[in-house]
């Protein structure tokens, strides 16, 4: 047995920063918006990217052999994936979301031992400066970054809930903490008969307009300002909150789920997803990667299983709740009023 075994795995996954600061260096340095155009020979690329000779070749080879980038000769390109997700001119750019998690998460997670062992974020409250939503809706330049990475990181399971869900069953919804706004415009786009709402801090107004007006919506979905702490949910056929809840304690999800429930009419459904742990806790290593992101991020928030999810909304009175896989680590949980 002891001769079969390896150490290959743990030293994969303990140097897993290697290849994962390689890309997300080469997304800051836009190396493939620069090769969207076509192959680029290796001198005028590297040029272009401002790659000193020592580093150049390396760097660009190690993409080559990560299976970011192709090669033939001294011509390098895209793949199909990075051509189509990591070009920022095209509007399947993925490559927000690491961005933030370049210029913000990576230094943070450094601190990941401190947080295991105070239970304190590590984020800008570390050094004194303010807490991650007060940074982010202060600066409108960074909010627009923030809330597009939103999108990068949400499109696919907002795509599956556009279709997935028995929508024909409803006319209005409101997506909480709308964002950008994408939840909201790829049901509108998939569901011609609904009309819907995003509702969030007045900030984020002009940039969730300015995206629906650029898919074509504006006459079928409308945003609503406000604070979830402070006013009560609008009401609609169906509520969705998308990465929300993991924000918050124990008690604020509970109150959210609540304010939920109580904007619904009978036969209301409450839509909640992001990467929901499995019951067992042992599979969605990404969901519980995403609560050790929520410790170094936030005072108390952590992501939870289908099952805690299922408790909080039956403690209040949906009558019925399901868990439904979406896409990747992305689950979304469904009550009933």
């Amino acid at each position: 047995m002891a001769e079969s075994l390896t150490p290959d795995r743990i030293l994969q996954t303990g140097l897993a920063f290697w290849p994962a600061k390689t890309l997300l260096s080469a997304i800051e340095m836009g190396v493939f918006t620069e090769l969207a155009h076509g192959t680029e020979e290796f001198s005028a690329l590297s040029g272009r990217l401002g790659l000193h000779p020592r580093s150049a070749r390396d760097f660009l080879d190690t993409l080559v052999a990560l299976g970011f980038l192709s090669r033939t000769g001294d011509r390098y390109a895209n793949t199909p994936e990075t051509d189509l997700f990591l070009d920022r001119k095209k509007p399947s750019y993925v490559g927000g979301i690491l961005e933030m998690a370049n210029h913000r998460l990576y230094p943070f997670w450094g601190h990941l031992t401190e947080a295991l062992r105070t239970g304190q974020p590590q984020n800008e409250v570390r050094t004194g400066g303010p807490g991650l939503f007060e940074t982010l809706y202060a600066d409108p330049a960074r909010l627009k970054q923030f809330l597009a990475a939103m999108t990068g990181i949400s499109r696919g399971a907002n795509l599956t809930i556009a279709r997935a869900f028995p929508w024909k069953d409803y006319r209005t919804y409101v997506d909480v903490g709308t964002a950008q706004g994408d939840l909201a415009v790829q049901i509108a786009l998939a569901n011609p008969h609904l009309r819907g709402m995003g509702f969030d801090l007045a900030e984020v107004g002009p940039i969730f307009e300015e995206y629906v007006t650029a898919n074509g919506l504006a006459d079928r979905l409308t945003f609503v300002p406000g604070s979830f702490f402070e006013h009560d949910l609008p009401r609609a056929d169906a509520v969705l909150m998308g990465h929300i809840l993991h924000d918050w304690d124990l008690p604020t999800k509970q109150m959210l789920v609540r304010k939920a429930f109580d904007a619904l009419p009978k036969g209301g459904a409450f839509i909640v997803y992001e990467s929901i742990i499995d019951n067992d806790r042992s599979k969605n290593a990404f969901g519980l990667m995403m609560s050790l992101n929520m410790l170094i991020e936030t005072p108390g928030g952590f992501d939870y299983t289908g099952a805690d999810c299922e408790g909080w909304m039956r403690a209040v009175g949906f009558t019925s709740t399901r868990v439904q896989p979406l896409v990747g680590p992305d689950s979304m949980v469904v009550g009933v009023k």
